[in-house]
């Protein structure tokens, strides 16, 4: 085969291999999430429900694993739960043993139970930057999420059609890893989401790109 015009990178994370923790490790993880949340209590306005954290499937990229997270808040403010939102992640050392945990933590009181339209609820973060020639490149995102309507089997990302990363959909959560905003190869490329069901028919698609322009003129 010839080279490819638009050589960025598919299917760079190493697959899950746990849908979700348990036991003294799914408590060990949500007490580092909890950490990472704890200097946005005062903003949000309530802390963390951290009994009804939901823990998604992990992907792991250049050494590092990554455990995404989504918690409630305790009540609500201004009518609406905020919600929670991050990741913790950790090296792999020799004698198997999780190493150098980091969290990440952020809030929205834009969440999916004040949305019925929603099809998918979708949480993302830049863990890292890909590089090409040229001054090309595009960053590393992880992405997990909830599907919002019923029959989703499968999730993949995607790039002007091309398949970067793909998952099955476990206990109702995924998780994604692939380039995003990618630059230098013409016009800026950014993912689609999209669930399919078991005859592998798309039932739904949610950018991960809001066009501030196109938000206007729905607005107006």
């Amino acid at each position: 085969m010839p080279p490819v015009s638009r050589p960025y990178p598919r299917f760079i994370a190493d697959s899950a291999q746990e849908s979700r923790p348990y036991g003294r490790w799914q408590e060990r993880l949500t007490e580092s999430f909890a950490k990472a949340c704890e200097a946005l209590a005062s903003d949000a306005g309530t802390g963390p429900d951290l009994e009804s954290v939901r823990f998604f499937p992990e992907r792991t990229w250049g050494g590092r694993t990554y455990v995404p997270a989504v918690a409630p808040g305790t009540e609500e403010v201004d009518g609406v739960v905020p919600e929670y939102f991050g990741h913790v992640s950790f090296l792999h050392k020799p004698d198997g043993e999780p190493g150098e945990m980091t969290a990440m933590a952020d809030f929205t009181d834009v969440t999916a139970a004040d949305n019925a339209d929603w099809q998918v609820d979708l949480n993302d973060d830049v863990v890292g930057r890909w590089r090409s020639d040229g001054g090309r490149g595009a960053d590393i995102t992880l992405i997990w999420g909830t599907p919002l309507v019923r029959g989703a089997l499968a999730v993949t990302a995607e790039l002007e059609g091309e398949v970067l990363d793909q998952s099955a959909v476990n206990e109702g959560r995924f998780t994604l890893m692939a380039v995003d905003a990618v630059e230098g190869f013409g016009d800026e490329l950014f993912l689609e989401i999209k669930l399919w069901n078991r005859k592998l028919q798309e039932i739904a698609s949610e950018s991960l790109y809001a066009d501030d322009d196109e938000d206007g003129a729905e607005e107006d």
